[in-house]
């Protein structure tokens, strides 16, 4: 296997090594020219790539093409058409143009728009997106796109992401040019995202109706052991699992997704898989993907994967770390210290250009994160708090405060990590240890996001997190312009001194998870938005459409649009739990209540015609409280359809998404409250569904 890995890495992805063997050079360098400086692609160009893009598609199985793009439903989208053309004989000819390669038409109106596409404006385009590399997925040639309407607002996902990454190179430029670093071009944002999944068994999913319609358990009782143990963390690959594991690396291996890392996870059935970073273009596609790939091998396993961010109530959720850096073209990290980081005046203008952006627009990479289901995951303690806060570790903070205070600081060395043990290597101790507990933690040579929740697409987090960097860094060069040489130290040793201390209060490195951090927070004037209704309208805040707009990200109407697509995303999610809720409740958990309630007072009567003499207190206590359980949750579930009903009926977005939150959820969870405890007594022959016990312990 090992020697066959180079082999099959990219064989199925039309990247650059295949571009130079099928391309003519004067067509490669037009199209590397697009690629790496963004220039206009002519036609002529599109052709002879299309023409090649056919032909290896075609020598690799593929009978059709589809522009594949990412819609605002957090999916991909594909429309697949054949590279048939009839040729008036009977017979056909394989085809592929130019035009057909750089755009495409699918339809605009069923896709979510937040009112800019009306049910009757159906048309809506795709376009080539060159800089991520097409690829081949079940027979299919797959082409990269964005997408957009008829009037050109985007529709998608990509298009955004792709607008701030160019925001950020333009500003990152400007600054390093102004700070004498002037072979520098192009700047691009790197990003190295850390997907956590569950594996349950396929027959177990078909069994649970709220698996199949919310992707979580609305029911079910925590078995007597849990992840207490922490015994199943990094522990050994359980045999059915590892296969999965190999399967799902050599898939992702094929479409040049660099799967690096595999591990089992803290909860029961719970795993990761980690990627080695890439421009974050093509990491956003690669993860989508991935999270696709993970779970079509899945199924041919005999598993489903699971993505939701809670999918068991009582155990650790899942997230996904976002590992988030800012790279030259000429291959310099500029998040990486150096050796020395107190002198290293570039490092530390863009450290202080990401400290200050994550704390003006803290809001708004909350809201890049907010989702129903992330709700439950965040500040679960298991996950980062919904504060978001910066951790540094004790050096590059006492770094920061030896700058702010005019102070000499002591170079730092690297300790020499004693391990007790004579027979292991030495090495060199980190000179920042990891914090789990923090949203945006600084872990060598860049910033771990660790707020996203397992099911997201990462390129909101990302859209936000370049957007608002640039905005620092165009704050930096509009105050570095002008400045004359012999005074450059100084003027920048005054910027950063300003912006720690304008910003320290978002440096955090304690411990996340206490209450005494969550007042903390409130007296630094940090947000705490707890809910994903909490954290929405900070999407049409003035200071953050004003962000947007002026690095053209968005217009202020596909702001509009976004804000109304995710309020109506969590509402709807909430109406199908509610009603998914309902139907289990009523049609499986209280008949088989019910029929545990027959079966005792069946025991019961055999007892007294036996004897008349027998107690039977235990029967008789067991059918009283099974009973009142049965009489509680039909009341609830009364008030659960009332509140459903209301919200449905309100008709602000906002207001419903408040109603949802704040009463469905809660009846939701008493429903839930006491089906679980009454499920305690319910035989195993007569559950109607598989238990937490089944799915996590029996794979």
């Amino acid at each position: 296997m090992c020697a066959m890995i180079p082999e099959i890495y990219g064989s199925l992805v039309f990247n650059d090594r295949v571009m130079r063997e099928k391309l003519p050079k004067d067509i490669y360098k037009a199209l590397k020219k697009t690629i790496d400086q963004n220039t206009h692609l002519e036609l002529n160009v599109a052709n002879a790539v299309a023409v090649a893009m056919k032909e290896w598609a075609v020598e690799h199985g593929a009978t059709h093409f589809t522009h594949w793009f990412q819609p605002m439903t957090g999916f991909t989208a594909e429309k697949h058409d054949s590279f048939i053309s009839p040729t008036g004989t009977g017979e056909v000819i394989m085809e592929f143009s130019g035009k057909e390669l750089v755009k495409g038409e699918p339809d605009a109106s069923s896709f979510p728009s937040g009112g800019l596409r009306a049910t009757f404006e159906a048309r809506g385009y795709t376009a080539w997106d060159p800089t991520s590399p097409a690829f081949i997925k079940d027979g299919t040639l797959c082409i990269p796109t964005a997408f957009c309407s008829y009037s050109g607002e985007a529709l998608d996902k990509k298009t955004p992401l792709l607008r701030s990454m160019e925001a950020l190179s333009k500003q990152a430029v400007k600054v390093l040019h102004l700070l004498g670093n002037t072979e520098v071009k192009s700047v691009v944002t790197t990003v190295g995202p850390e997907q956590e999944y569950f594996l349950i068994d396929k027959e177990d999913y078909k069994q649970r109706k709220d698996l199949i319609f919310t992707g979580r358990t609305l029911l079910g009782a925590m078995p007597p052991k849990g992840q207490e143990m922490e015994d199943h963390y990094f522990g050994t690959l359980r045999p059915r699992v590892a296969a999965y594991m190999h399967d799902l690396d050599e898939e992702l291996w094929k479409l040049g997704i660099p799967a690096k890392t595999k591990h089992n996870e803290v909860a029961p059935c719970q795993h990761e898989l980690a990627p080695i970073f890439d421009t974050t273009n093509v990491a956003v596609d690669h993860n989508q993907l991935t999270m696709e790939i993970m779970k079509k091998v899945a199924d041919k396993h005999g598993f489903v994967c699971l993505l939701h961010e809670k999918p068991f109530d009582g155990i650790n959720g899942s997230g996904k770390h976002n590992n988030w850096s800012m790279t030259t073209d000429t291959g310099l990290n500029l998040l990486d210290p150096g050796k020395t980081p107190a002198e290293n005046i570039q490092f530390l203008v863009f450290l202080t250009a990401v400290i200050a952006a994550v704390d003006d627009y803290a809001d708004l990479m909350r809201l890049s994160v907010a989702s129903a289901g992330n709700d439950h995951r965040l500040g679960a303690n298991e996950a980062p708090p919904a504060i978001i806060s910066i951790f540094l570790g004790d050096e590059l903070t006492a770094v920061l405060k030896a700058i702010e205070e005019d102070k000499l600081l002591e170079a730092t060395k690297k300790v020499a990590m004693d391990t007790g043990a004579s027979v292991l290597p030495h090495f060199t101790k980190d000179t920042t240890d990891r914090n789990r507990t923090s949203p945006f933690a600084f872990t060598g040579n860049k910033f771990e996001f660790r707020s996203l929740g397992s099911s997201l697409s990462v390129s909101g987090p990302n859209v936000v997190l370049n957007t608002a960097v640039a905005e620092k860094l165009s704050v930096i060069a509009s105050l570095l312009e002008g400045v004359a040489p012999e005074d450059l130290d100084a003027k920048v040793h005054e910027l950063i001194c300003k912006a720690i201390a304008e910003h320290k209060k978002v440096i955090f490195n304690g411990n996340g998870y206490t209450d005494e951090w969550v007042a903390e927070a409130e007296k630094r004037g940090l947000y705490n938005l707890r809910s994903t209704p909490d954290a929405l309208p900070v999407f049409i805040a003035e200071k953050n459409v004003e962000l947007f707009t002026k690095h053209g990200i968005f217009t202020e109407s596909e702001i509009d649009s976004r804000y109304e697509i995710l309020l109506e995303n969590y509402c709807k999610t909430l109406h199908i739990e509610a009603k998914t809720l309902d139907d289990m409740v009523s049609h499986q958990f209280l008949p088989a209540l019910e029929q545990t309630i027959d079966r005792y007072v069946s025991i019961a009567l055999k007892k007294k015609q036996f004897s008349a003499s027998i107690s039977c207190r235990s029967e008789e206590a067991t059918i009283n409280a099974l009973s009142q359980a049965a009489e509680a949750i039909c009341d609830e579930l009364q008030v659960l359809k009332t509140l459903t009903v209301k919200a449905e009926q309100t008709e602000d977005f906002l207001e419903q998404a408040k109603v949802y939150q704040a009463e469905v959820l809660e009846s939701m969870a008493k429903i839930r409250a006491l089906a679980d405890a009454a499920e305690e007594s319910i035989p195993e022959d007569l559950m109607p569904y598989p238990t937490y016990e089944q799915m996590l312990f029996y794979v």
